[in-house]
């Protein structure tokens, strides 16, 4: 039985799905290997850490939680 052929897919149509707040990103990499994107690093770093928990740093008392959880002993207060 013969293989069907593979069409090659073409990038434009396909466009990744994002957050509400990172629509219009886009992110290349140029021929000298630099990664060159449409938003600032800081406007990264900030929806960054607003939406995504690191596991590293949830021990830390002197970190505020932006998402509002309760830390490991269950209250919201800061020591």
């Amino acid at each position: 039985m013969a293989k069907k052929p593979i069409k090659p897919e073409d990038p434009q149509e396909d466009k990744p799905r994002v957050h509400k707040e990172l629509e219009g990103f886009d992110i290349k990499i140029n021929t000298f290997g630099e990664i060159t994107t449409s938003f600032d690093i800081d406007r990264i770093n900030e929806f960054l850490n607003k939406t995504v928990d690191d596991k590293k740093l949830r021990h830390r008392k002197d970190l505020k939680d932006p998402k509002g959880r309760k830390d490991e002993e269950g209250t919201d207060e800061e020591e």
